[in-house]
Formats: structure tokens, C-alpha cells, sequence
């Protein structure tokens, strides 16, 4: 039956009756129920209670309400309270502006009023270029592929370390200054390669292009406010675009050769050319050692022709015939071959010295005795045929 619905006892039924209507319970007045709430509160901070609830309720409400409040308040001055590590600085923002960078310590700053941001300083951050040291990613060809002065590409991978040096600008002058940094060390890279040619890059000049690179590297963060130190640039690898390495390995294999060439080439040098001035050096010393030589024996020849030349003055017929004879007899000296011409005869005599020097040579040591006599008797028996004609031209003329 509807609680609106004539006849019967429906006015009994409304739901918003008082408690006193035929003994059935309505909802309970609001301001009853604040006053039980206030009650149980005085109870338990020793506040009165029952009859006298108008003083008493006042009383304990100033003093609840100052103990929650003391209570509210150590609980924001605690909730403020934050420690700085000793490789950390705190940037402190009020209402969302800078305001403060304290250093390592205790701190304080007011709750929901202050915010405290920790950035580490200390620790030595790191960026890969070209590459990523991540499981199933290497290489970044579009990071790493640069093209070089001689327009040749190159693949190169640096690692970049670096540290905050500004706090304040790397939180809020920058919206992301690890990317940043990862652009502006590209940007560098590939303007300094730009500059160089493929060998240098991948020789001698790698070391050249880090340091220069670190140096680009920390104008362009200075210039954005990055508040970035950049420690160092390491390069990982260099080398040329996979396509062409086999080429390049022959060339750098060639290159090889030649320098192993050039260095065998100075070692001979090195070897040869001191034995050559050694050499030249003696020839001089010999060709200076015949010209002292000779110019005493020019000079002693001269002397000994003056000295001739006086004597053939005072006696020139027996000079004369003193120095033919001298000199029949050194010519004769130097000859192996005698010829002898007997004054009046048809014959001319051959005494043949040289064969017997040669037979003499080639014998052995143990008939040296018996070539020697032959060579005696062989010179006898030319003396006897040498005497001979001369006895018998001697008899016919007798």
C-alpha cells in the first residue's frame, strides 16, 4: 500500500515522523548529532560533559582546535625539512620560480610553498653517438655516417662524458639537455670532419678531431645555456661504410707495404751509405797518399837530373855512357825474354826466361830441386851455344 494512500493508519506510516508517533524512530536532528560529536571530543580531552554541554562544548572547542592546529603546524615545519648529499645541489623554486641553490647539508624550505629539486653534480654522465650500448641496437648510421673534405664517408661512433656544471640552467633553461648535448656533439663532429680528409680521420688525426670536438662541443652547450661540462670526447670507432671496407683494407694493406718498403729502403741506406763514405774517404786518403808520392819522386827525380846534368857538364862522354848503361840494364831487368846477337854471326839466340819462370811455377814442391837443375843445365847448355859460335868465328879468324 502507498505511504500516501487513503484509509487506515497511512499518516502513522510517514517516513519523517517524530520519534513519538506511535512509537516508530524518524532520522535524527543534525544539531543532536553535533553535539554528541562535541561530547565524545570533551571527553577525550578531559573537557565536561552532560548538562552543562553549553560552556563546557565552548572551551574544549578553542583548545581542540589549537592543538590541531600546533599539531598541523610541526607537521609542515617537519614535512620542510630535506638533507642535501655531499655530490648533489638543491635548487629551491618558490611558486614555481628560482629562487635559491643550496649545497650539501641540512635544509629547510616551506611545504607546498617551496619546491626542492636534487641534481647530481658529481657524478660523470654519459652520451653515445653513433652507436647505443643497447641489447639488439649498435650502430646509428644516421649518426654515425659523415662525409669527409675529399668527399668520402666515413663511420664514425663517439662516446661523450660530461657532468652538470649549473644546476639552475640544466633544469630550467633547457628543455631536454641529454638530447641536446647528443645534437650539438653531431653537429661538431660532422662540421670538423668536414674540414678533414678520410685519411686523416681514420689515421693519424683522430686524436686531433676528439680534442677539437670536446672544445666545439662545449661553445654550442655554453651558447644554449645547457649548464653541461663536457670532460671528455672519446672516439669509439672509425672506420669506412661497411660496403667498402674490403677496399679499403686492400688500400690500407697497400699503404702498409709501402711504408715497410720505405723502411727497408732507409734501413739499406743506412747500412750502404756510411760504407760508401768509409770507402770514399779511404780512396781520398790513398789518392792524397800518391800525390805526396809522386811529387816526391818528381821532386826527387829532379834532383837526382840536376845532379846528373852537373856531373854530365864536367864529363859528358863518360856521363853519357854511364847512363846508357844504366838504362840497357833496367830495361833488361824488367824483361823475360833475352835476345843475343853474336858480333859476326848469322845467329840470333833466344834464351826463353819466361817459360822457364812459368815451369818453374807450376811445379810442385817436391821436384823443385830437379827444376831447378833443369833450369841450370838449360841455361848452361844456352851459354855453350852462345859460346860456341863465338869460339868458332874466333878460330876462323885465327
Amino acid at each position: 500500500m502507498a505511504w500516501n494512500q487513503p484509509g487506515g493508519n497511512n499518516n502513522d506510516r510517514d517516513p519523517w515522523g517524530s520519534n513519538g508517533r506511535n512509537g516508530q524512530q524518524g532520522p535524527p536532528d543534525l544539531d543532536e548529532v553535533l553535539g554528541k560529536l562535541q561530547g565524545k571530543l570533551g571527553n577525550m580531552f578531559g573537557g565536561g560533559g552532560g548538562g552543562g554541554q553549553s560552556s563546557g562544548g565552548s572551551g574544549f572547542g578553542s583548545v581542540g582546535i589549537g592543538i590541531v592546529l600546533g599539531v598541523l603546524l610541526i607537521g609542515w615545519v617537519l614535512a620542510g625539512i630535506y638533507i642535501v648529499e655531499p655530490a648533489e645541489e638543491a635548487v629551491v623554486t618558490r611558486f614555481g620560480a628560482f629562487h635559491r641553490v643550496e649545497q650539501p647539508g641540512p635544509h629547510w624550505a616551506p611545504y607546498m610553498i617551496d619546491r626542492v629539486q636534487l641534481v647530481n653534480v658529481k657524478r660523470v654522465r654519459s652520451a653515445d653517438i653513433g652507436f647505443r650500448n643497447i641489447a639488439g641496437q649498435g650502430s646509428v648510421e644516421h649518426e654515425s655516417l659523415m662525409l669527409t673534405k675529399d668527399e668520402n664517408i666515413v663511420d664514425l661512433q663517439f662516446a661523450v662524458q660530461f657532468q652538470v656544471k649549473d644546476a639552475p640552467d640544466f633544469l630550467f633553461k633547457v628543455n631536454n639537455p641529454d638530447e641536446t648535448l647528443r645534437q650539438a656533439t653531431e653537429s661538431a663532429v660532422r662540421e670538423i670532419v668536414g674540414k678533414e680528409t678520410m685519411d686523416s680521420v681514420l689515421t693519424e688525426g683522430r686524436s686531433a678531431v676528439a680534442e677539437e670536438a670536446r672544445t666545439a662541443i662545449q661553445v654550442i652547450l655554453d651558447r644554449y645555456g645547457t649548464g653541461l661540462l663536457v670532460l671528455s670526447v672519446n672516439m669509439q670507432q672509425a672506420q669506412p661504410p661497411e660496403p667498402v671496407q674490403a677496399a679499403f683494407a686492400d688500400a690500407v694493406k697497400a699503404r702498409e707495404d709501402e711504408e715497410r718498403t720505405k723502411n727497408e729502403a732507409r734501413a739499406y741506406a743506412a747500412d750502404i751509405v756510411p760504407k760508401a763514405r768509409g770507402e770514399a774517404n779511404a780512396f781520398r786518403e790513398q789518392a792524397l797518399a800518391y800525390k805526396e808520392r809522386v811529387v816526391a819522386a818528381a821532386e826527387g827525380e829532379t834532383s837526382r837530373f840536376l845532379k846528373v846534368l852537373t856531373e854530365y857538364k864536367k864529363a859528358p862522354e863518360v856521363t853519357r855512357q854511364r847512363i846508357y848503361l844504366e838504362t840497357v840494364e833496367s830495361v833488361l831487368a824488367n824483361s823475360n825474354k833475352v835476345m843475343i846477337d853474336v858480333e859476326g854471326g848469322n845467329n840470333l839466340t833466344y834464351l826463353p826466361l819466361d817459360r822457364l819462370m812459368q815451369r818453374s811455377n807450376d811445379t810442385m814442391a817436391g821436384r823443385s830441386s830437379q827444376l831447378e837443375q833443369s833450369v841450370v843445365n838449360a841455361g848452361r847448355s844456352a851459354l855453350d851455344d852462345v859460346r860456341r859460335p863465338r869460339n868458332d868465328s874466333r878460330g876462323r879468324t885465327r
